[in-house]
C-alpha cells in the first residue's frame, strides 16, 4: 500500500510539473533605433499602459527617462508610473514611459569641460549636444509617429542625467513640459551651467528639483539652480510656471530617485488640483 501511494505521488509530481506553462511577462516593448546623429544603434525601453490595447482612440502623455536601461531605472520608474496612475490613486494620468538605454552616459550626459580633473576622471565626456539632438530629432519623432500620444511630455534625470536635464531646461526648454531633476551634477565644468542666463528662455509648466544628504557641493549647486529659476517666475508672462524644491535629508545620492519622482508627481498633482479650483 505504501509503495502504491509513493507511485501515485511521483506520477502527480511529474505530471503536475509537465502541466505547468510559462510565457514571458512583458510590460512594454523594446525598440532598436539606428541613430544617424550618434552613429550607433540605441535601445528604447517603452512601458505601455494596459489600457492602451483596449482604448484605441485614447492619447497618452509621455515620460522620457534618462538612464532608462532595464538594469538602471526603467523598471522601477515604470512601476511607479503604473501605481500613481491607478484609478484609486489618481496622482498622474496613465502615461507611456520611454527609457533611453545607456551606452556611455558620461559621454552623452555632459558638455565639454575645461576642468582638467573632470577630463582626467571622465575621459569620454563632452557629447551632450549630440545626445540632445538625438532626443529631439530621432527619439521624440519616433514616439510621435508610432504611439498614440498627446502633447504632454516630462523628462526625468538624476546625477549626470540631472546635469543633462538641466542643460536641456536652460538651452532647449521647449522640448518638455515638465522637468524632474534629481541630484544634478552641477559641479561639472566649474559650475558653468549655472552661469547661463534664463532671461530669454521659454519656461515649461512644472520644474521639480530634489537633492538628498549629498554634501555641500551637490546641495549648494541645487539651491543655486533654484535661485536662478525663480527669476522666471517673476516675469509677467511666466506666472503659470511652478517650481518645487525639496531637500530630502533621509536619502543619499544612491537611493533618492524613486522617492523624489513620487514626490514630484504628488507636487504636480497638487498644482493641478489648485488650477482646477480656480
Amino acid at each position: 500500500m505504501k509503495k502504491l501511494i509513493i507511485i501515485f505521488q511521483i506520477v502527480f509530481i511529474v505530471f503536475g510539473v509537465q502541466a505547468q506553462t510559462k510565457e514571458p511577462f512583458n510590460i512594454g516593448e523594446i525598440v532598436k533605433l539606428e541613430s544617424k546623429i550618434l552613429n550607433e544603434e540605441r535601445i528604447l525601453n517603452i512601458y505601455i499602459p494596459e489600457s492602451y490595447k483596449m482604448e484605441n482612440s485614447k492619447q497618452y502623455p509621455v515620460i522620457y527617462l534618462i538612464d532608462g536601461s532595464a538594469d538602471e531605472d526603467f523598471i522601477h520608474i515604470s512601476g511607479l508610473v503604473q501605481y500613481c496612475s491607478f484609478s484609486w490613486i489618481d496622482i498622474i494620468s496613465e502615461s507611456i514611459v520611454v527609457g533611453i538605454a545607456n551606452i556611455d552616459r558620461q559621454r552623452d550626459f555632459t558638455f565639454p569641460t575645461t576642468n582638467e580633473e573632470d577630463k582626467k576622471d571622465f575621459p569620454t565626456t563632452g557629447g551632450s549636444e549630440n545626445f540632445i539632438k538625438f532626443i529631439e530629432s530621432e527619439v521624440k519623432p519616433l514616439i510621435k509617429t508610432n504611439y498614440r500620444i498627446n502633447d504632454e511630455s516630462t523628462l526625468i534625470g538624476q546625477s549626470f542625467g540631472g546635469l543633462l536635464a538641466t542643460e536641456i531646461l536652460l538651452k532647449s526648454p521647449q522640448l518638455f513640459d515638465n522637468f524632474i531633476i534629481v541630484s544634478p551634477a552641477l559641479w561639472w565644468d566649474d559650475r558653468s551651467l549655472l552661469k547661463l542666463s534664463v532671461d530669454k528662455i521659454k519656461a515649461p509648466k512644472n520644474i521639480y528639483i530634489a537633492v538628498g544628504e549629498e554634501g555641500p557641493t551637490m546641495e549648494g549647486t541645487a539651491l543655486q539652480l533654484i535661485s536662478k529659476l525663480q527669476t522666471l517666475r517673476r516675469r509677467e508672462l511666466e506666472k503659470t510656471l511652478v517650481i518645487r524644491y525639496e531637500f530630502l535629508k533621509q536619502y543619499n545620492h544612491g537611493n533618492i530617485l524613486h522617492s523624489a519622482v513620487y514626490n514630484a508627481f504628488m507636487k504636480f498633482k497638487e498644482v493641478q488640483n489648485i488650477n482646477n479650483k480656480n
